[in-house]
């Protein structure tokens, strides 16, 4: 009878054992790698949050600088259009009614024939009354020649002016796409400085908003407690006016292209104290700096504009003692700040 023995097991070996714990290592160590790559960047620190959200800030203002130009230009082209659009109705009205007065000196020529002079002249009854007709007839012809030569005068202009209008909506629709283009900077920019401060916990904001409390508790006071009493004079009474329309604005809130009169971006108030001191200014901060007469540093009297970065993105009113009244930006509402606070780029006296 046949035996039926139990296939002998295979012992591993040296090298299948070698083998099997090689892979088992690397997997671990490709397990490790790959657990390392996976992690998620540290989170950045309030600090850092607080440096990128001010250059975001920054980069936002200086765009908003740029729509304000941008809406100043759509602004004016619009209203040229309307003056052109008036304009050519106006001198086409003109037209149609020199139109008419021809037609009527033509159709009365044609019912009276046409006439040859001279055989008129012979078969009339009375040549010396015809005579008189004649140069009467002379005289209303020299007038029509002078209606027709008028008539197309009208009709050059008006297609002039067609023309014009035709290239200021040629530029007004450009104005227009460089506002959407802006806009979507703006409002791109501001979203990524929410979201970047929504990651900070309550307290952490608070921290953030530690100055910016302190400043606006301390600035609210300054025009009882006399903070620009030891500087120098405004120069001019409309100077003293604009700096005094920027205390009352302080704690007013900063909205990008708004000029008052309860919120502002940073031209805005400039733009709109010195309107209430009777002097009008350019829209933005680039534009403003050429406004009046470039004064140094060192020459600043209150009512001065001062301005700030490359490019001229930012400007405030100087109010004496080295402060100025400003609209930082969105998380911050109008209020005294050191001159020294930002890069300096120049100053201009505007009255």
């Amino acid at each position: 009878m046949a035996v039926h023995r139990k296939p002998r097991q295979r012992s591993l070996g040296a090298g299948t054992t070698r083998a099997a714990v090689t892979i088992v290592l690397a997997g671990a160590a490709t397990a490790t790698a790959l657990d390392g790559t996976g992690q998620a960047a540290p989170a950045p620190t309030p600090a850092q949050v607080q440096a990128r959200v001010e250059k975001l800030y920054r980069e936002a203002e200086a765009a908003t600088e740029k729509y304000n130009g941008a809406k100043e230009q759509a602004d004016a082209a619009a209203r040229r259009l309307r003056t052109l659009g008036e304009e050519a109705a106006r001198r086409q009205q003109r037209l149609n009614e020199a139109r008419d007065a021809l037609g009527s000196l033509a159709a009365a020529q044609y019912r009276e024939g046409g006439i040859d002079p001279t055989m008129a002249l012979v078969f009339s009854a009375d040549p010396k009354r015809f005579l008189d007709d004649a140069a009467l007839t002379e005289r209303a012809n020299a007038r029509q020649t002078a209606q027709v030569a008028e008539a197309r005068r009208q009709l050059r202009e008006i297609e002039q002016l067609r023309g014009e209008a035709r290239v200021t909506a040629a530029s007004l629709r450009d104005r227009q796409a460089e506002l959407r283009r802006q806009k979507q900077t703006i409002t791109g920019k501001l979203a990524e400085a929410r979201r970047l401060l929504s990651r900070l916990t309550a307290r952490q904001r608070e921290r953030l908003g530690e100055d910016e409390a302190l400043t606006s508790r301390t600035t609210a006071a300054a025009p009882k407690t006399g903070a620009a009493r030891h500087a120098l004079p405004a120069p001019t009474s409309r100077a003293a006016a604009a700096v005094a329309y920027a205390y009352r604005k302080i704690g007013s809130p900063y909205v990008w292209g708004a000029t008052g009169p309860d919120a502002f971006d940073c031209s805005g108030l400039v733009q709109a104290a010195y309107r209430a001191a009777g002097i009008q200014l350019p829209r933005t901060s680039y534009a403003q700096i050429g406004a009046g007469r470039r004064v140094s540093r060192s020459e600043l009297r209150p009512g001065d504009l001062v301005f700030f970065y490359r490019g001229i993105s930012h400007v405030g009113i100087y109010v004496g003692n080295g402060q100025m009244i400003h609209a930082p930006h969105p998380s911050a509402r109008v209020r005294l700040a050191p001159v020294d606070s930002m890069p300096f780029a120049g100053a201009t006296r505007v009255a």
